[in-house]
């Protein structure tokens, strides 16, 4: 199921508008001692939904590397709000939700379990451009604020945390 297919299906009360989304489904080596999605297994869907949204976006890790740049994390914020167990459907979504064009983006992340439409999770990372050969701050080459500056969602005035 494509990110058009799931969007049209559900009436998710999404935190911002157009979402970037991937359906997820918890496997078994997914699940902790606990019986749940382990956190760090969110994480990690938040590192493959960002680069799926990049790359449909137009830029990929080659992109990455032939500019010299990349977007790196500077800071994240996981909001942990709910349990999920194995085999539930989720939908995982991502927004790019702040950019200066300069050195810093934001990008957010909200995850909703299809049978309910309840908020599993939800994440923010700030994110600074950083010259791939030195790793130091760099600005953002005029492809990266066309590209990501175009996918820019409307953040509304009430903004979830």
């Amino acid at each position: 199921m494509d990110a058009t297919d799931i969007n049209s299906k559900s009436k998710i009360n999404w935190d911002f508008p157009q979402p970037f989304t991937l359906q997820r489904i918890p496997a078994l080596h997914d699940i902790d001692g606990l019986n749940h999605t382990n956190n760090a297994v969110y994480v990690q869907w938040c590192e493959t939904i960002g680069w799926a949204h990049s790359e449909s976006l137009g830029l990929s890790l080659t992109d990455y590397k032939r500019l010299d740049r990349a977007m790196a994390i500077r800071q994240a914020e996981y909001d942990y709000l709910l349990p999920s167990t194995l085999g539930e459907k989720l939908i995982l979504a991502t927004w790019l939700t702040d950019s200066d064009e300069k050195l810093s983006m934001q990008r957010r992340f909200q995850l909703v379990r299809e049978s309910d439409h309840a908020v599993i999770f939800r994440a923010k990372w700030h994110l600074v451009c950083i010259e791939v050969s030195t790793g130091k701050a760099r600005r953002m080459p005029p492809e990266f604020c066309q590209k990501y500056g175009s996918a820019l969602a409307v953040v509304p005035s009430v903004i979830k945390t």
